[in-house]
């Protein structure tokens, strides 16, 4: 990509890799040098937290408020009564509208740390895009947007046709979702001037048709901005960790487990997450990220220093450093890791060394945690075990056990 941008949010964007495509760079970046851009990313609440592949495009949100514009967290209570089809397989489950509600609170627990909510100018505000989808009148709808929805066109989209072309079925409601996402670019436009959707690079196609139907309707020129894809250097996609999904929200997943999460970054990925997900200058990333041997290990430190201080705040990044510090290299228990609370009761038979790696979070499965314990990753207070046949009781728990996975993840089972 040649082009050269002049406004700050396109230069930082270009600049710590966050552009996958746009609809007209020299357009939008002209519009972002004449004054504040209200912009928004859409989030469906399919589960009651965010997790740390979403944690991108916040942070694009971020660098758009930092540049002196308008970020718009849209919470998807209406559409994700339907499910995005894009790049999925099958058809996502339906949640019912409380459960959906209970999700959004969850969500929205994380945006508050990365952005300034208020009534100024370039403040963040949240929407519900329920608040226009659920009272809309079918008819209607079909009449004044559907009929501006070309079905051969929507066919071509990647997201839809890829399902197709597997032969995997599409239903009629997930069909039904982009028009539905197209509808909410054009009602933010209308009601907060909203002039660019962001997202990734999956929902190219979704903000193409909010664009479409935006210039069609009321003859007004928005843009789109897509993120690339996130895959860790070893082609896995961001966002999962070993024992499953790294959430943002803090009962789901400890500050401790995402700073560690972040400190087993792999050597060639530290430069690029330096630069995604933290704000230090370019040129430090830089300069982190060439680092070999042993430096480059305090290079990951201060990755998930930084990124776990954005999040969960500067204390709990300085306590999970600390914990770690205790662990790895006095071999000791640190006061903040994940911790197993087992009743008297349930004591009472004895429970198994592979429950206590799933209960943990150290494994995903039962499977897992077999085939971890059997070719000798497992430890108890640091003594290798090889029999996932062991059961513990409560004359085990005098005292806290620490379990370990690998060398570099750790939790305690302690008696309630």
């Amino acid at each position: 990509m040649n082009y050269h941008p002049k406004s700050d949010f396109m230069r930082v964007m270009f600049e710590r890799g966050f552009v996958a495509d746009c609809t007209d760079y020299q357009t939008l970046d002209e519009a972002l040098l004449k004054g504040v851009v209200p912009a928004y990313i859409g989030y469906d609440a399919t589960a009651p937290s965010l997790h740390v592949g979403h944690l991108m495009n916040i942070m694009v949100l971020r660098w758009l408020q930092k540049t002196g514009h308008k970020p718009i967290t849209l919470m998807g209570g209406g559409t994700t009564k339907v499910g995005d089809p894009s790049f999925r397989s099958e058809e996502r489950p339906l949640l019912t509208p409380d459960a959906i509600d209970r999700n959004i609170d969850g969500l929205k627990q994380v945006f508050a740390r990365y952005l300034s909510y208020g009534d100024g100018p370039t403040d963040a505000i949240m929407l519900n895009n329920a608040e226009w989808l659920d009272g809309l009148n079918y008819l209607d709808f079909l009449r004044d947007i559907g009929r501006h929805f070309s079905v051969n066109r929507m066919l071509s989209f990647e997201s839809v046709k890829s399902r197709l072309d597997r032969e995997q079925s599409l239903s009629f409601l997930e069909f039904n979702y982009m028009i539905l996402q197209a509808y909410d670019f054009l009602e933010i436009h209308r009601r907060y001037g909203c002039l660019l959707q962001m997202g990734g690079s999956d929902q190219w196609g979704n903000i193409i048709n909010g664009i479409d139907l935006t210039r069609r309707v009321i003859d007004q020129e928005i843009f789109g901005l897509t993120t690339p894809l996130l895959t860790t250097s070893d082609g896995r996609k961001m966002g999962k960790s070993a024992s499953g999904a790294v959430w943002l929200n803090g009962d789901m997943l400890s500050p401790y487990e995402f700073w560690q999460f972040w400190r087993n970054t792999t050597d060639a990925d530290v430069g690029r997450f330096l630069k995604i997900f933290t704000e230090l200058p370019v040129e430090e990333c830089d300069r982190l990220g060439a680092l070999g041997g042993s430096e480059i290990n305090q290079a990951k430190v201060l990755l998930a220093n930084l990124a776990t201080g954005l999040l969960h705040g500067a204390e709990a990044a300085a306590a999970a450093e600390a914990t770690a510090r205790e662990v790895f290299e006095k071999g000791g228990i640190g006061d903040d890791l994940p911790t197993v609370m087992l009743e008297a009761a349930e004591l009472a038979e004895g429970v198994g060394i592979v429950q206590l790696f799933v209960r943990a979070g150290l494994a995903a499965s039962g499977k897992d945690a077999k085939r971890l314990i059997t070719e000798g990753g497992a430890k108890v207070n640091d003594e290798i075990v090889l029999d996932p046949s062991l059961r513990y009781g409560a004359s085990h728990l005098v005292e806290p056990l620490k379990l370990t996975a690998g060398k570099k993840r750790h939790a305690l089972v302690v008696l309630a």
